[in-house]
């Protein structure tokens, strides 16, 4: 069996800001595990928000899409920053953003 990612975890300075804004931009669902930790369900692989004092410092995802333009509108409305506007890159096209409790992340459509 190879090593695969199976699960992605998101530092925050605010859990339930987090898990709002990927529920609100993604329709991600959300299951609670305590003050400090909510489990991501529905996202494409399995994963957790962590806003414990010792959790891990960041973290880098990329999510695929198939309508590039809908989803930045998504995470704007949904209260996120654009930190790189849509650009080209040999895959295809993407964008930068961060999410309302600090996480870094991008989203791509695949070049056809």
């Amino acid at each position: 069996m190879a090593d695969k990612i199976d699960y992605i975890e998101f530092p925050s300075s605010n859990r339930a800001v987090t898990s709002a804004f990927f529920q609100a931009a993604f329709g991600w669902g959300i299951t609670s595990y305590g003050p400090d930790y909510d489990g991501l369900n529905d996202a494409g692989i399995d994963g957790g928000v962590d806003q414990s004092a010792d959790k891990v410092a960041t973290t880098t995802a990329i999510l695929r899409t198939d309508d590039l333009d809908g989803a930045e509108q998504r995470v704007i409305a949904a209260g996120g920053v654009i930190t790189r506007p849509q650009f080209d890159f040999p895959g295809g096209r993407r964008f930068h953003f961060r999410e309302p409790g600090g996480n870094e992340l991008a989203i791509y459509v695949a070049r056809e």
